[in-house]
């Protein structure tokens, strides 16, 4: 039985403790500090902030934590949205919460004497503030100006307009800046992808360049190719008909070399026999021996010679030129 409610007893041991830690040890239950709507743990030794029990109690409104220890407040304490006034002075708090402007219901804020030099940005969704006390802070210059003093009703409430404007237009700022960022990255990534864009077409181009230039180098060495071709052809054909040509041409430089030698050898003796036979004439015309039996022959061959070829008109007209030259 003993070991069934160790466990169990444990548990309980250290949430007392814990809730005695948070409310200086003293062990006070928070439903007796609660007034109506209104919880005082002011001058409680609390060194934080009893997050958990406090969203038990919705009826709490009105929460007073001055004077105590604290040193910041937890994130979670922003979701204490039921607040309507808030107590925080007298404590040693360096910063509020990110996110304290989610206590949207809030309209009574002390923040008199603590270590606060700025506010979040967050601030100005308080659009409900309508008191705030910023004294004894060592505020940034330009948020102290603008909070002024707060000695009385009508100045805290001028703090709480002039701040939450104040921050307003920070948040505005910081948006306008927000969207600045957003748009010189939406032109950087379109900056970008056109690049991309542009590269890609520049490859694209130098691709089908590169097509294109090797099918010119191929058509050009096709073409040179069938050019060699029917050069080759025509050759062929040209030299296959000059081959009956060359057997039928008799003139001594057109015939082949051993069968010019022959007919060059042959026109030397013709023509040989032709000086002979034209000295023998000469000789038997002119000279004393025309009455040799030989010249006899000679002169009558000459003369039957000279009698056929004047019969023939062409050796006429020939014969006559030369006659009037």
């Amino acid at each position: 039985m003993g070991r069934l409610f160790a466990e169990p007893l444990e548990t309980l041991n250290s949430s007392l403790n814990r809730i005695m830690a948070k409310t200086g040890g003293k062990g006070v239950n928070l439903k007796d500090k609660l007034d109506g709507n209104e919880l005082d743990l002011s001058l409680s030794d609390l060194n934080e902030v009893p997050v958990k029990e406090l969203a038990a109690l919705p009826k709490a409104t009105i929460l007073d934590l001055s004077c105590n220890n604290l040193t910041s407040l937890p994130s979670d304490f922003c979701s204490l949205t039921h607040l309507v006034k808030l107590d925080l002075s007298k404590n040693q708090l360096q910063q509020l919460p990110s996110d304290f402007g989610r206590l949207v219901n809030l309209q009574h804020l002390d923040l008199l004497n603590n270590r606060l030099v700025m506010l979040p940005v967050s601030f100005a969704q308080l659009k409900n503030l309508k008191w705030l006390d910023l004294k004894d802070n060592p505020l940034d210059p330009i948020l102290a100006k603008v909070a002024g003093d707060c000695l009385d009703e009508k100045q805290c409430k001028q703090a709480a307009i002039r701040v939450l404007q104040h921050m307003k237009a920070i948040q505005s700022e910081q948006d306008r800046e927000r969207q600045r960022r957003l748009q010189a990255e939406r032109e950087m990534e379109k900056k970008r992808e056109a690049e991309q864009r542009a590269r890609e077409a520049q490859e694209r181009e130098l691709r089908r360049r590169e097509k294109a230039e090797e099918k010119e180098r191929r058509r050009r060495e096709y073409d040179a190719l069938r050019a060699a071709r029917q050069e080759m052809e025509t050759q062929t054909k040209k030299e296959s008909s000059e081959i009956p040509k060359l057997s039928s041409v008799s003139h001594p430089s057109q015939l082949p070399r051993h069968r010019r030698s022959w007919f060059q050898a042959l026109l030397k003796l013709l023509l040989l026999i032709l000086l002979c036979a034209l000295s023998t004439v000469a000789v038997c015309r002119v000279t004393e021996l025309q009455r040799q039996s030989l010249c006899i022959s000679v002169n009558a061959l000459y003369e039957d010679v000279v009698t056929a070829l004047q019969s023939h008109k062409i050796v006429q007209n020939v014969l006559h030129q030369n006659s009037q030259q």
